[in-house]
């Protein structure tokens, strides 16, 4: 038996997810035993000045710190912690990274930057875990605070494409919707540049061969909490929930004409998340219109006209890169 742990501290939150990992017959099981979240803001002003905030990095010590400390409990053997978007063009990142490295010396561990390219893949790898292999070719799309991530492939891991595009929940809201609830103007702005981004998309991946739509991370499911109507945010009413466009729409649009403050009162909604969900829910409205545009065949747009949620996501691709590198015996993945 093995305890294994993966970090992930992206533009908005860090998070942790501690896993028991165990082959039983040559069959792997693997039990999750914490899966936590805290909303640091380490790309806090990036976008704009180019470094990290002496405040945000704070903010990610103290979290860092007590996930240790969990790890230390639960004697966890090996760690991998990856950093994204907001680390890899700050002047000061090496601050950043010297300090995960103390926090995490027990392991001989510390933060990674990964490519947006390896950040698709472990989040796909994550995301179609608990998914139907027939269901596939899949479109993952995590949407993140200064990044979005897009990868088409099947349930065996097979990459057809993969893009990795810099429109996230943070960095739209800093650039674009500096009002709460945002102008018709501020709006209209942060639509024409993740339409931008969409033709990007298109154009580096083969979105028109997916079946399956899957959306991971917390502006999906937070979406989906909200359109449950679930009193309590509810891991497993979320996990493989569906969510129609038609239906979606009509959500992002009330998201959009609301206030941070009274986003932040329903129960579903994170408070550190309310004042950036507006710009997350403007890029999942644009990755709509981007399938939508799509020259389909009325059956295939059909199937393409939903998504599923997933409430597996990188910190499981990681777990699963974990695997590959400590578990040295052959095994059938459950």
């Amino acid at each position: 038996m093995t305890t294994l742990a993966a970090v992930d501290c992206g533009t908005n939150s860090l998070r942790l997810l501690i896993s028991r990992v165990e082959v039983v017959d040559g069959v792997l099981e693997i039990t999750e035993l914490h899966r936590l979240m805290e909303i640091v803001r380490l790309g806090q002003g990036v976008d704009a000045t180019g470094m990290l905030a002496p405040e945000a990095l704070e903010r990610v010590r103290e979290a860092l710190t007590k996930y240790a400390e969990l790890m230390q409990v639960e004697r966890v053997q090996a760690v991998r912690m990856v950093a994204t978007s907001a680390t890899r063009d700050a002047s000061n990142r090496d601050d950043f990274f010297a300090m995960t490295r103390e926090i995490l010396a027990p392991w001989g561990a510390e933060a990674e930057v990964i490519s947006g390219d390896e950040e698709a893949a472990l989040s796909f790898r994550g995301a179609v875990d608990d998914l139907e292999p027939e269901l596939g070719p899949y479109c993952v799309i995590d949407v993140g605070g200064g990044s979005t991530e897009v990868i088409v492939g099947d349930h065996d891991g097979t990459v057809a494409g993969s893009d990795s595009v810099a429109m996230g929940s943070v960095r739209l809201t800093e650039r674009f919707l500096q009002a709460s609830p945002p102008t018709a103007e501020q709006v209209q702005e942060a639509r024409s540049y993740v339409a931008e981004l969409a033709d990007e998309i298109i154009a580096k991946v083969p979105v028109d061969k997916a079946r399956t739509i899957v959306g991971c991370a917390g502006t999906f499911t937070t979406l989906s909490a909200l359109a449950q109507g679930l009193e309590t945010y509810d891991p497993e009413a979320i996990h493989l929930s569906q969510l129609r466009f038609g239906a979606l729409r009509a959500l992002t649009a009330s998201v959009v004409e609301t206030d941070a403050e009274s986003l932040a009162a329903n129960p579903v909604m994170h408070p550190k998340r309310a004042d950036v969900f507006a710009g997350g829910s403007i890029i999942v409205d644009g990755l709509m219109d981007m399938f939508e545009a799509l020259p389909l065949s009325e059956a295939a747009k059909e199937e393409q006209r939903f998504f599923y949620i997933s409430e597996k996501d990188i910190l499981d691709g990681i777990v699963a890169s974990l695997v590959d590198t400590h578990i040295a015996v052959s095994y059938t993945h459950l």
